[in-house]
Parts: structure tokens; sequence; C-alpha cells
């Protein structure tokens, strides 16, 4: 991916979703451009129209920390956006430090962390990296995901599930919100991470034989996703309500730890208890990560 055309399509996307009237400004009827224009913008900001059009023309590259948080302010950008923003313009640094690139191999799992995995008892709890694969699990992912482990001829993986294998349109209820989430995912990591062979080949696939990918990815959205509650429909239970857990790893740089736990008592529970019983008669007691998972990182 080009950074330069990474850059300038986030920024016109966020000038594109900001009505003059949020920032005070009179919506007029003679407007070409959706949202603000680039001059409003670069009022806002405090720069010379000059100054904002080569940057939004993607040439942020040396842009100050002050510049960017004013731009940041003038298209309301919320905080993973933000993020988002800073991390472009850190890519396009000539003087950046190269993210740590390691060659496609094998993920194996500290047995300690494997330990910590299967000592999670009452919920999902996986380690996945932010091309979404799954790296490491405990049982009731395993049986959780079973799905997503049963795609013929490919390492588990939820940006391909969610795209790429029909029943995903059964274990997500709300496919749509679960389709926007993992994009967005998908967005941040390629823009702190610009230069990961295996994210963009997994893009470049999704892009190819996903039009429903495609919509999404021409959005730029970006989000950061750390907790809340999803509904599933799960093949063999049925469907549970869980609240979720992200938790990134300080040991592993570029790797998210999600718990998944239904509220005690509920019916969501019973199935989760229901969930772990197939579990136990399918996977035992013990569940080590995929083989060839691929880590991306920074």
């Amino acid at each position: 991916m080009d950074n330069r055309a990474e850059v300038r399509e986030f920024l016109v996307s966020r000038r594109g979703q900001v009505a003059p009237e949020q920032v005070g400004l009179p919506a007029g009827t003679n407007r070409r451009v959706k949202g603000l224009r680039r001059s409003e913008v670069a009022t806002l900001a405090g720069l010379s129209v000059e100054y904002y059009t080569r940057l939004e023309r993607g040439a942020i590259s040396g842009a100050s920390g002050q510049v960017l948080e004013s731009i940041a302010r003038a298209l309301r950008l919320d905080d993973a956006e933000r993020a988002h923003l800073f991390n472009l313009a850190q890519a396009a640094s000539p003087a950046a430090r190269p993210p740590r690139r390691r060659t496609s191999k094998s993920y194996i799992p500290h047995q300690s962390l494997q330990w910590v995995l299967d000592a999670i008892t009452a919920g999902p709890a996986f380690v996945r990296n932010g091309r979404m694969d799954l790296l490491a699990v405990n049982p009731l992912a395993r049986a959780f995901y079973k799905d997503c482990y049963d795609m013929p001829g490919q390492p588990p993986n939820i940006a391909r599930f969610t795209f790429l294998d029909d029943r995903a349109h059964q274990f997500y209820p709300d496919w749509d919100a679960f389709a926007e989430v993992t994009v967005s995912i998908l967005r941040t990591e390629a823009g702190r991470d610009p230069h990961n062979k295996e994210l963009h080949d997994l893009i470049g696939e999704l892009g190819t034989r996903s039009e429903e990918f495609r919509r999404r990815w021409g959005a730029h959205n970006v989000r950061h996703h750390g907790t809340g509650f999803k509904t599933f429909n799960h093949p063999v239970v049925g469907e549970m309500t869980l609240a979720f857990e992200g938790l990134e790893m300080a040991a592993e740089p570029g790797l998210t730890l999600t718990i998944y736990t239904a509220e005690p008592g509920s019916p969501s529970a019973e199935r989760m208890q229901l969930l772990a019983s197939w579990a136990a008669s399918e996977y035992g007691n013990s569940v080590q990560a995929a083989p060839e998972r691929t880590r991306t990182d920074g």
C-alpha cells in the first residue's frame, strides 16, 4: 500500500464526514464537496491552505505533533482516528524506525501463556494478532470458533472467516456490525504496520474475493476494540450474548489477549457450560496454537 495514498484517502474521508454546521460554519447551498472544504479545515487547524493541501495529498512526513493535533481537532477525530493519523505520519517519516519484521513461520506460544489460557475455563480465551489470526486458544475458544478452524485449506483467521465463509452470517446474527469491526481492526493495523507483507496479502485476498470487504475498506474507518458485548449464534449450542475484554500483551507487542464471558446465571452462561462439555468431548483438556500461524507486530 502507498502510504501517501493512505494519508490522502483517510483525510479526505474524515473531511467528508464533518458537516459545516458541526464546526460553526454556514452550510450554504453552493457546496461541491461533501463535508468541509480544504480551506475550512486549514482555517480550523490554524494552518495555511497551501500547507494543509500538501498534507492532504500525502506529504505528511515531518508534520509535527502539534500540527497533527490541530488537524485531529479540526476534523473532530475520535481517539482511534487520531492514533491512526499519528501512525500514518510516523510510517511516512524517513527517520522512523521500520517495524520489526518476521518471516512467515509457526507461532508457538510460551508454555506459560498456554497454561494461562487453559486456566480460563468459564469462557473462550484466545490470542490474536492485528491480522486477526488465531495464534493460541483455550479449549473453549477452539470450540467457539469451530467453523473458523474448519475452513478448508485455511488456517484460522477471523477476518477470512467473516468475509469468505457463508457460515459467518449465521454465527454473527448482526453480521454487518461484525464486518465493520473486522475491517476497522485491519485498517487500524495497516496504519500501524504499513510494511507487513502478510497483512497486505490478506487484505488483497479479501478485496479480490469479497465485494462487501472492498466497500467497507474504502470507507477508511478505524476503531479501538477493547471491551463490550456481542451476540453470537453458535452452531452447537445456539445464541449467546457475551461480554468481552481485549488486553494488549506487554510481553508480545502487537498481540491481543481476548476473553469472552457470559453473565452469571444467564441463559448464555448455561449455553457456555454446554459448549464447555462439548469442547471437553471434542478436544480434551488442552488446545495448542494452530499450525502455520503468522504473527504481525511492529
